[in-house]
């Protein structure tokens, strides 16, 4: 293979190597042995281009080893390319980075006939197990050679039989309430309360402990983990991963509704705070809509319909009802970012758990007094500014004191945004399961202290 250019060139895929390369470098002036040329003072080629053998076995091993589909008439191959930098007795074909994997030889079946003692038979000298046929008790060399095999089950099997033994790897990653609630977001004592409920409704038969996978999917809903980062920590694989995450996220679902509930009016009054007692006492919750970016979706319409005029991205949106103590009674599915809050507190189901005579208190921007009115539910909300100017002293001092309590709902949102599977970017493959994520999360931040503790004195 020639050009006026180039001259002849390696054959190898990937490599560059060539005559007129090679020819320029010879010409270059010679750092030993200035001022003579490298081709004037006998200094070595950095490398030769070898033509191939003539022999026709030869030179079809030799096409065998360079694997190109469509090679030239004179393959020729540069001298790194082979063992001892040039053809030779013991490695005539190049052997050195080829351009591809070269597959691993399997040694063939051959068998290995036992020596025979007196007795004739010989027991196996070292302490490895042999492989014999099961007519001629002749070992079988294929199986000889993969003994290591023998070990790496062992392990796999020791792994297996700690994964299902009593003691979890829980306990060692979960050593203070500090790691717990850097893991979990819950405190030690109430994270393992909390397994031990969850361990009542398990019907998996996944090999790892219960235990674990509770953790697994907890860590995964707290730091937003990779699967690969989860298998590396538990030891096992990414598919079995997938489908722990998979089956625990239904599960915890379906048995943690118990932690979002929507309190009587009764309960609401006694644990009021007193920051709620003196200024607005017959509030019932306060509402407030959040938002967590979604990754860009491929279909038009879904781009459309998840679309935030607000975040200008594609995002989740989602409805948070929280009781005047700070517990979260209410959050809705998650729908596309271009919903309206009034759309959502409509279409959520929570007008349901709403009575007459209720209070329900919320930011300027929702613009559901129309709903609520229907159902004789008196609505609280911060004045604004229409055309007649600016706000009267009565406004602004009732303005700032829904303020100092309307706040609490965006403490109580942030708790809940802590959980980074929340606040991160959340992926489409993932889109489907986040109104459970939601209402999981939900019921962890309320498994957690109380958010207005300093004003319940």
């Amino acid at each position: 293979m020639a050009s006026r250019k180039t001259g002849i060139i390696c054959a190898v895929r990937g490599c560059h190597n060539n005559w007129y390369k090679r020819k320029a470098h010879m010409e270059q002036e010679c750092f030993i042995h200035r001022p003579r040329t490298r081709d004037e003072c006998g200094c070595e080629a950095p490398y030769d281009l070898h033509p191939p053998p003539k022999n026709e076995e030869s030179f079809r091993m030799w096409l065998k080893a360079l694997n190109l589909k469509k090679p030239p008439k004179r393959p020729y191959v540069c001298s790194f390319h082979f063992v001892d930098k040039r053809p030779t007795e013991d490695h005539p074909i190049p052997e050195k980075w080829l351009g591809y994997e070269v597959p691993v030889k399997t040694p063939g079946r051959g068998v290995k006939r036992r020596a025979d003692t007196e007795d004739g038979r010989t027991a196996p000298q070292s302490g490895s197990p042999t492989h014999n046929d099961g007519v001629t008790h002749w070992e079988v060399q294929a199986l000889m050679d993969h003994t290591y095999i023998l070990g790496e089950k062992k392990d796999i099997c020791d792994r297996e039989a700690q994964r299902g033994g009593e003691e979890p790897l829980a306990h060692a990653i979960l050593k203070n309430d500090t790691s717990c609630v850097l893991y979990t977001g819950l405190s030690l004592s109430a994270f393992f309360d909390h397994a031990k409920y969850l361990e009542k409704f398990y019907k998996a038969n996944f090999k790892l402990h219960v235990m674990d996978q509770i953790l697994m999917t907890t860590m995964k809903l707290k730091l937003n983990l990779l699967q690969g980062d989860l298998a590396e920590i538990f030891d096992v694989s990414q598919g079995l991963v997938s489908r722990i995450l998979s089956y625990w996220i239904d599960t915890m679902e379906e048995n943690m509704r118990i932690h979002i509930r929507w309190l009587p009016r009764k309960t609401i009054r006694s644990a009021m705070p007193e920051c709620f007692k003196e200024t607005f006492p017959n509030t019932t919750c306060i509402i407030d809509c959040a938002e967590t970016a979604l990754q860009k979706p491929h279909k038009p319409d879904c781009i459309g319909e998840s679309c935030s005029h607000y975040y200008s991205s594609n995002t989740i949106k989602y409805l948070v009802a929280i009781a005047p103590c700070g517990l979260v009674m209410f959050i809705s599915p998650a729908y596309g970012g271009r919903c309206s809050d009034k759309f959502i507190t409509q279409e959520s189901g929570f007008l349901e758990y709403i009575r007459p005579g209720d209070e329900v208190m919320a930011d300027r921007c929702f613009g559901i007094r129309d709903l609520l009115f229907e159902t004789r539910v008196n609505f609280v909300l911060p004045a604004f500014t229409r055309k007649e100017g600016q706000l009267s002293d009565e406004d602004i001092t009732a303005t700032r004191r829904i303020a100092d309590v309307c706040m609490h709902v965006e403490r109580v949102i942030r708790r809940l945004k802590v959980f980074k599977i929340v606040s991160q970017t959340v992926p489409i493959n993932l889109a489907h399961k986040m109104d459970k994520i939601l209402r999981i999360c939900a019921a962890l931040v309320n498994m957690q202290g109380e958010i207005i503790h300093e004003d319940a004195d």
